[in-house]
């Protein structure tokens, strides 16, 4: 190995790790350790909150935290808070939000809000003789045992929805789940479904030790694999959409209404049956749904992975939107299955998400919900726009500009004249290069 290993690290200093790392992978170069301190907050103690969310921290890590406004949503104006380091993410949901803010804006419908999760186990008996049992008499201690867990949930007029029996001995030798439906109202809920689960998994094999509907031998055979959660939430979605008359879609790109919205129609038509596509396509969407998802403290990680999951849902990797004309109505909509909370974890102790959730309006769990799909088909709308008329390069380049010249050290006066040069161009990589070691050439 080119290094030591190293016991103890999650219990030495901050101080202590930082010198560790500069010492062991540096080769002791004080400069990286002030790269870490710069990022360190001169308040103490916000220092330390920040410090708190994670493990073996050691500085902070910052992302752009931007404003899209004018967003129109079921008759409220929006700004919206995202954090994102990706260019043009921010400037494209914000065009979208202004093109459609006088044709009635986005609407939004939750479709539904059940959470899911599950007890999985292994057992040696006939599905029928479990059946049995789980109907006459386990489902109702499943319920009576965690009467205290969900008390306080009950009382915000969530809980435990409903409980199956699920036999999986198709697919893999007498596996089976109890598969527990949740409304977590405004939490995220992940630690409430998950107290729950192992609440089953322990009620199951009480009740099975003492039940007479089965051998010595089939109890024996019981293992709890596992309790746990799960982030393919299919029931909890919202819709989001926004129409038109065709001929209100006027672009500056020069086609016509009716030649865009047929190119557009056909761009989500190519993402609903080419994967390839599809991923591009959704990994947009995804900009703008995680922007939101991340400055308003939830689990980003959580959202793509159920995104993706509905994504390919039928077998086949397809678009989370969809695009119809029918008598001259532009409609445009997705369906995105999304769990995520307003109080509880980061909602209540990191600063800028509580910020972010005030300049929201406070919105409830389900609010947020249809923010997020607004903010997602805003996204997926404004590339799609560019793919069909001017290309996605030149708008997206223009905002990849900056990032160019910073890393070329141009200075305020340069980033100006390059900003002014590239008005009536299409920003390329190769051009800011050679245009900017012709102007240090001349100097």
């Amino acid at each position: 190995m080119n290094h030591k290993p190293i016991e103890g690290f999650s219990k030495l200093s901050k101080q202590g790790k930082i010198d560790w790392l500069i010492n062991e992978y540096l080769q002791g170069n004080e400069e990286y350790q002030n790269i870490l301190k710069q990022y360190w907050n001169e308040n103490v103690e916000l220092q330390q909150l920040h410090e708190e969310f994670s493990e073996n921290t050691v500085s902070n890590f910052y992302m752009p935290y931007g404003i899209a406004p004018n967003f129109l949503i079921d008759g409220k104006l929006f700004a919206l808070p995202m954090a994102v380091e990706e260019s043009s993410v921010v400037a494209a949901a914000s065009k979208a939000a202004k093109f459609w803010i006088d044709k009635g804006g986005f609407k939004t419908t939750i479709i539904n809000n059940e959470k899911l999760g599950h007890t999985h186990f292994i057992l040696n008996v006939e599905p029928h003789k479990l059946l049995h049992f789980f109907n006459f008499s386990l489902k109702k201690k499943l319920f009576e045992a965690t009467d205290d867990i969900t008390s306080n949930m009950r009382k915000r007029g969530g809980g435990i929805l409903d409980i199956k029996l699920v036999d999986k001995t198709s697919e893999m030798p007498n596996y089976y789940q109890l598969k527990a439906s949740f409304d977590t109202v405004d939490s995220m809920g992940a630690n409430f479904i998950n107290s729950c689960l192992e609440q089953f998994g322990k009620t199951l094999k009480q009740e099975m030790t003492i039940s007479e509907e089965f051998t010595q031998e089939e109890k024996n055979s019981l293992q709890i694999v596992m309790n746990i959660l799960s982030n393919f939430t299919p029931d909890c979605i919202v819709r989001a959409e926004v129409s038109c008359k065709m001929e209100d879609l006027k672009d500056d790109s020069g086609i016509s209404p009716e030649e865009f919205a047929q190119k557009f129609k056909q761009a989500v038509t190519i993402a609903e049956i080419e994967p390839f596509r599809a991923t591009t396509h959704n990994k947009g969407v995804m900009n703008g749904v995680d922007a939101v998802v991340i400055a308003t403290g939830n689990d980003f990680r959580a959202t793509e992975a159920c995104a993706h999951a509905y994504a390919a849902r039928d077998g086949q990797y397809r678009s989370l939107t969809h695009c119809t004309i029918d008598h001259g109505v532009f409609r445009f909509w997705i369906d995105l299955p999304i769990s995520v909370g307003v109080v509880g974890g980061l909602t209540n102790l990191h600063p800028l998400v509580k910020f972010s959730l005030a300049l929201l309006g406070k919105p409830s769990a389900q609010e947020l919900m249809s923010i997020l799909a607004v903010s997602g088909l805003a996204q997926n709308f404004a590339a799609l726009r560019s793919l069909v008329t001017t290309g996605i390069q030149k708008g997206h380049m223009k905002m990849h500009l900056l990032n160019i010249l910073n890393q070329l050290g141009a200075t305020e006066e340069e980033k100006q004249y390059f900003v002014n040069y590239f008005k009536d161009k299409t920003v390329s990589h190769h051009e800011v290069i050679h245009e900017f070691n012709r102007m240090r050439e001349a100097d």
